[in-house]
């Protein structure tokens, strides 16, 4: 993480909020890198001033799927939520969350005429900090309006309806979205805010639910000298996430399954000898919970010796390794990030959850059998050699 004795004097927020509201009314190429997106198709409804004045570094919108509540973190002009509305459906929802003004106005302006054309309406666009969403900031506005701060005593009125406002109408309920979307703005929160933006993206997320990130990132620490240039933090640069503390902020909020989807071979910029590309990570919620003993086990399939998951746990291939009944369902299920990497062994006598104990996760146990199968199970069952093997079974 940047240190704080490094943290630019200059107001962040303002600088990028000027230079994306300038973006907003005129095509400015150098905050955006060629991007390719997968699912061009999707494009085809969404107007030209749309796409010249929407800026990014990846695709994270080809991994929204049918049914889909999607948030897009710095939704700017609305490209990418446009496209995803068309992927999630009518069953689904996208909700845009960008603190420009400007830029809400541009992806408002064209919302009925899309929703016409794609044949429903499923898009809204709200104003709010993306490191604060559960602060809604068009009512706070308003009473800002109503009841203008011309006193130090005054700022306490406006922090009380600030939470007041998060607690009876948060912006983004907990729990509520099946995935959370960002193309290239995360880098643009001021340090000392983005241990929370993580938080909140955490916050937000349904048990299961993922996190799909495109940002900019750096093979090495910025320089003072970058650090204290305005133009390159709003600009994407300054702000970059170093390339293994990207991962590791998702980690710390408590996310699991964390992967990187792609990773620029060539950097986007060099500066000073330091490298920024664009990097995609997702990553998902949903490891919460008791440890429960159902003398359930995995084994890891291969082709590593052994694994480590976010947790500590090993996982040593070939071998039954105990696991609790959450990380039973975490490792084998079909929708799960670890989908067809373990060999799920259940035992011969279903536990209830009623009647399961604590499982002790602090430490890596290999299961035997006979837990599984039971300490008195003593069959013996041969075949006449006539039985044929199914495609799936190991003979």
């Amino acid at each position: 993480m940047l240190d704080q004795s490094t943290t630019p004097t200059y107001d962040i927020e303002n600088e990028v909020l000027n230079r994306y509201q300038a973006g907003a009314q005129e095509h400015e190429p150098s905050l955006c890198c060629p991007t390719e997106y997968q699912d061009v198709q999707y494009l085809d409804v969404i107007p030209d001033e749309i796409l010249t004045k929407d800026y990014g570094c990846g695709d994270p919108t080809r991994y929204a799927q049918t049914g889909d509540v999607v948030v897009d973190l710095g939704s700017g002009a609305g490209k990418n939520c446009y496209m995803v509305a068309q992927k999630v459906g009518a069953a689904g929802k996208v909700i845009g969350v960008d603190f420009n003004d400007v830029m809400l106005d541009l992806a408002r302006k064209y919302q009925q005429d899309i929703g016409s054309k794609i044949g429903f309406q499923n898009t809204e666009f709200v104003k709010g900090k993306i490191q604060d969403l559960k602060l809604p900031l068009a009512p706070l506005q308003k009473w800002l309006a109503d009841n203008p701060i011309t006193s130090v005593e005054q700022i306490t009125n406006y922090e009380a309806e600030a939470e007041r406002l998060r607690i009876e109408s948060p912006l983004i309920a907990d729990d509520s979205i099946d995935l959370v979307i960002s193309n290239c703005v995360l880098n643009l929160v001021k340090p000392s805010d983005k241990k929370q933006l993580f938080k909140e993206i955490y916050r937000v997320l349904k048990k299961g639910g993922r996190a799909v990130i495109s940002d900019i990132v750096c093979d090495e620490i910025p320089t003072a000298k970058i650090m204290n240039d305005p133009e390159l933090w709003s600009g994407c640069i300054s702000g970059a996430f170093l390339e293994s503390e990207f991962l590791e902020m998702f980690a710390e909020a408590g996310f699991h399954g964390i992967e990187i989807l792609s990773f620029e071979k060539e950097p986007w910029q060099t500066i000073d000898g330091i490298e920024f590309r664009s990097m995609t990570v997702r990553a998902y919620k949903g490891k919460e919970g008791v440890c429960l003993e159902r003398n359930q086990a995995v084994i890891y399939k291969g082709p590593w010796q052994e694994v480590k998951d976010d947790d500590g746990h090993t996982y040593v291939r070939g071998e039954r390794m105990a696991v609790c009944d959450k990380t039973f369902k975490l490792l084998t299920n079909e929708n799960s990030p670890y989908a067809g990497q373990f060999i799920p062994v259940l035992p011969y006598e279903n536990i209830t959850l009623e009647e399961a104990g604590s499982f002790d996760c602090r430490v890596d146990v290999r299961r035997h059998p006979k837990e599984s199968k039971g300490q008195d199970y003593n069959v013996t069952q041969l075949t006449d050699g006539t039985a044929s093997c199914s495609t799936d079974s190991c003979c």
